[in-house]
């Protein structure tokens, strides 16, 4: 049985680069990404790294569900998964739950898994893209692209203004030194605030992202009781919302201090 290619384009590293450089002049807050390449084929694992690499400072290459995990609690915090199915130690199905439970970074599923069951599965799982292979390279590098445009780019790692501490890598959170206990759904809701502090997040966006694939299905008050929760957690007053502001027939904004707004 002959073999089936990875890519369906021919593999021309000097014109990745020329094309590469014709994202990042567009786009150039996308270049400090993290990226985590969980693929067990290490040549196919190689090519993807090739194809990204002036669109990262770090690539996380892992080749088993268990270093994958190992690596996304590491010092390293992830901006971005590519996560293959077909991993020798179990399916890939079972880190990308895992990591929804944890994390909240984008993840592409890559696999030779074509079939209609499987890409819903992952993208009800929670999956942000699906591609199968053989793939496009061009396509990839768009499709890793348009997610990181989507997620507002480079995830906040480490917030520390007006008393608050976030470290969303480590999962610390505090307020005026006093430790936050916060659920998986007000830390994923907290980091989409304040990584876009100032501007507005739609509740259609905000409930897409917190329940991945599973928006249609979210009660409509889920997202209110949940903004309300983490409210009650960071503000001094509920009844004078300080950070936290409603945009109403919009959405929610995390506001930005006065120094910020002179610095605009």
């Amino acid at each position: 049985m002959e073999e089936k290619p990875y890519y369906t384009d021919t593999i021309d590293y000097q014109k990745i680069r020329q094309q590469q450089a014709v994202f990042l002049s567009k786009d150039e807050g996308h270049q400090n990404m993290n990226i985590q390449i969980v693929e067990d084929d290490r040549t196919l694992s190689e090519g993807i790294r090739m194809a990204l690499q002036e669109s990262a400072n770090v690539f996380i290459q892992n080749d088993s569900i268990k270093s994958a995990m190992e690596a996304a609690l590491g010092e390293i915090s992830i901006d971005l998964v590519i996560l293959d199915l077909n991993l020798p130690d179990g399916n890939g199905y079972a880190y990308l739950k895992w990591l929804r439970e944890q994390f909240s970074m984008p993840v592409l599923i890559l696999t030779a898994n074509d079939l209609e069951i499987d890409e819903v599965t992952g993208l009800s799982l929670g999956a942000d893209d699906y591609m199968t292979k053989p793939f496009s390279i061009a396509v990839l590098r768009a499709r890793v692209h348009a997610l990181l445009r989507r997620t507002g780019g480079q995830e906040t790692k480490v917030y520390q203004e007006d008393g608050f501490f976030f470290d969303f890598a480590h999962l610390v959170f505090k307020k005026d030194n006093r430790t936050l206990s916060l659920s998986v759904n007000e830390q994923k809701l907290l980091q989409l605030l304040v990584a876009n502090k100032g501007s507005i997040m739609t509740r259609n966006l905000l409930l897409e992202r917190l329940w991945q694939g599973e928006s249609d299905y979210a009660d409509e008050n889920a997202l209110s009781v949940t903004m309300n929760r983490l409210r009650g957690k960071l503000e001094e007053r509920t009844d004078n919302i300080t950070f936290i502001q409603t945009v109403y027939g919009q959405g929610y904004v995390w506001k930005k201090t006065e120094r910020e707004k002179k610095n605009v």
